[in-house]
């Protein structure tokens, strides 16, 4: 047998292990919010000290958590050094997710299999990759024994509210600087450019009044009105401007979430919406973000009264490919062709992550995972979020024979 195949047989022959430790995962809730997710990462250090792979656990002050808006987070690092000089690779997931909502029809924290298929919240986005990544790299240690270079798992998170206190945090700190980096994704595409995205939280002040008398106030929910219809505008004009990265089309406001007003019969004095703006990769941050201040400041101004407070929630740059990524590019494409019998094609996703940061930092990487064609498949932040067991265990062989090429 070729060493692929070799690899291949221990993951096979690993296989069932390597799905009850994604159930094991699954079952620990790392809804975020709230955002407590220091108990999965020690629950996943003692998974992986069953197989004799020791985590670091890097916790972030509680302060700065709390002062980010959630309760706890500890990140991993796995290192496994084989030998002096060759390419330190990292493999990062992230383990917080969206909470669960409604509709399932199966437990979210439960990892039930049906279907060939493994459903919880998490399963496909991107815990599968915490197994797939964990058992290429015993695979590797098993089967190809690298005489040189190093591995290392990036377990982090905060994903959900951008990375920097996950992967962003490891960087600043100087705990990793990795050669080369693959990060959670799906596996049918290899990932080498997406989105970014700018969140905003537009507080609309008006004057309460007694609906009796209407009069005496300013409906900031009237303000409000005028406010979104300006923004909801702009997609008509976004659809205007193509981006030239396969897999993303043009830039895409959305407004996710609005409250406001006390009662019914009294006249709403405030309304607060979020909004969340999609940047393709050939844009400015700076301007995308002044052209909406802009945006909502006019319409603002039409309505006699109405104020307007806007706060920077996020701002997520896109990422753009490194040059240094071909190796990475060129083996995932090789060995997922063979082992997928199709083409995987590179491209860009609309989607925004925190591998961004890495790329940032200088460091090449791609996403590339355990999952579906497309996030809809995956149903991954809806009801019913699964992963296909079929495309977790080809994934798993797909970057051990990565790594082993890398490594070589």
């Amino acid at each position: 047998m070729t060493d692929y195949a070799k690899l291949d047989a221990w993951i096979d022959a690993h296989f069932d292990e390597e799905v009850k430790f994604l159930q094991e995962l699954v079952r620990v809730p790392t809804d975020t919010p709230p955002g407590n997710n220091a108990p999965h990462a020690e629950r996943t250090a003692e998974l992986l000290k069953d197989f004799g792979l020791d985590a670091e656990k890097h916790a972030v002050p509680a302060q700065e958590v709390k002062d980010y808006g959630l309760e706890s987070i500890t990140n991993l690092i796995v290192r496994r050094t084989y030998g002096n000089g060759g390419l330190t690779v990292a493999l990062n997931a992230h383990g917080d997710v969206v909470p669960p909502g409604e509709g399932w029809t199966h437990n979210p924290y439960g990892g039930e299999i049906a279907d060939g298929s493994l459903y919880g919240r998490a399963a496909a986005v991107s815990k599968s990759d915490f197994a797939s990544f964990t058992f290429a790299l015993r695979a590797l240690e098993a089967v190809a024994k690298p005489a040189k270079g190093s591995v290392e798992l990036h377990f982090t998170y905060d994903e959900e509210f951008g990375g920097i206190l996950g992967p962003g945090w490891l960087l600043e700190k100087g705990l990793t600087k990795p050669d080369l980096m693959i990060a959670a994704g799906f596996s049918y595409e290899v990932v080498t450019a997406h989105n970014g995205c700018l969140q905003m939280e537009v507080t609309v002040h008006g004057k309460m009044a007694h609906a009796a008398i209407p009069t005496t106030g300013v409906d900031a929910l009237q303000g409000a009105v005028k406010i979104l219809n300006a923004l909801y505008a702009q997609n008509t004009l976004y659809q205007q401007v193509t981006s030239k990265v396969e897999g993303i089309t043009h830039p895409y406001l959305n407004v996710g979430r609005i409250e406001g007003g006390t009662n019914t019969n009294v006249v709403p004095g405030k309304v607060v919406f979020k909004l969340d703006r999609r940047m393709i990769p050939e844009e400015n941050p700076v301007e995308v973000e002044a052209t909406i201040r802009k945006v909502i400041a006019d319409a603002a101004a039409e309505s006699a009264g109405i104020t307007v407070d806007i706060k920077r929630l996020l701002l997520a740059n896109s990422m753009k490919p490194l040059a240094g990524n071909k190796p990475l590019v060129d083996a995932i494409q090789k060995h997922g062709g063979e082992l997928f019998g199709e083409p995987i094609r590179a491209m860009g996703t609309p989607l925004y992550t925190d591998v961004r940061l890495y790329g940032e930092a200088g460091i090449p990487g791609v996403i590339y995972g355990a999952g579906p064609r497309t996030v809809l498949e995956s149903h991954a932040k809806r009801s019913d979020e699964r992963v296909v067991l079929e495309d977790l265990r080809r994934a798993t062989k797909v970057v051990a024979r990565t790594l082993s090429d890398l490594l070589a």
